[in-house]
């Protein structure tokens, strides 16, 4: 996870090296003493409507929040990373936080082939939704414990541990703790759940990056239900 950790922590110092610079640039161009360039004239427009500037976004990992939600969710995602690196890996990765999502995964994936000596093509995640809403005592001794996701269109019946109906005018719902155990492929038993897409905002579309991820699109996640796949799409 050492690698993961530094990747996240490189992808941020570029994020806040724009940010911090041009906040230096704007002021100074206010001030008069450096010329209004169109791109700090582009982004001292945004920041009136409280849109997050376009030279921000360029470095950005995807958000749809406006500018005072993104300063405060990239905040609580430097404080995060923070104590990954004073504290060590904690029990409970806040999965909504990474920048590149896979990278993570990847890597969880990559320490359970080591161990066992498996293949890393022939794995895949099962996932068992937890009772705990965030934290846990200790980690898990294999995969990895994760929070911060929501479920749309439905809700997480924490009394039955399954998919349930949603409330009449209430479209999200937090997920509790998901444990992500990775399994070999064959093993995976999909019965009875349903096959749930994870993307990193509500916009359910993405473009392939030079990585060939999906700049949106994260994975497949398995949900206990007693409804067929049917209910929930429909």
């Amino acid at each position: 996870m050492n690698t993961v950790l530094i990747q996240e922590l490189s992808r941020f110092n570029n994020l806040t090296t724009v940010v911090r610079q041009s906040l230096t640039d704007i002021i100074k161009a206010i001030k008069g003493l450096v010329v209004m360039s169109a791109d700090l004239e582009a982004m001292f427009q945004s920041m009136l409507v409280g849109k997050v500037p376009t030279m921000w976004a360029s470095k950005s990992y995807p958000s749809l929040k406006p500018l005072g939600s993104y300063i405060i969710d990239l905040l609580a995602r430097l404080s995060f990373f923070k104590n990954w690196v004073t504290k060590g890996i904690p029990n409970v990765f806040w999965l909504s936080g990474f920048y590149f999502t896979q990278s993570f995964l990847t890597g969880a994936t990559q320490n359970f082939a080591r161990k066992y000596k498996i293949p890393i093509d022939h794995l895949t995640f099962s996932f068992e939704v937890m009772e705990a809403e965030e934290s846990m005592d200790a980690k898990p001794e294999d995969g990895v414990y994760v929070y911060g996701l929501f479920i749309e269109g439905a809700i997480w019946d924490r009394e039955n541990g399954q998919m349930g109906e949603a409330a009449p005018k209430i479209l999200y719902d937090t997920m509790p703790v998901i444990w992500l155990k990775p399994v070999e492929k064959k093993d995976l038993n999909k019965e009875g759940t349903y096959e749930a897409p994870v993307y990193k905002t509500s916009e359910r579309r993405g473009t392939l990056s030079t990585t060939g991820h999906s700049t949106n699109f994260v994975m497949i996640m398995l949900l206990k239900t007693e409804q067929p796949p049917e209910h929930w799409v429909n």
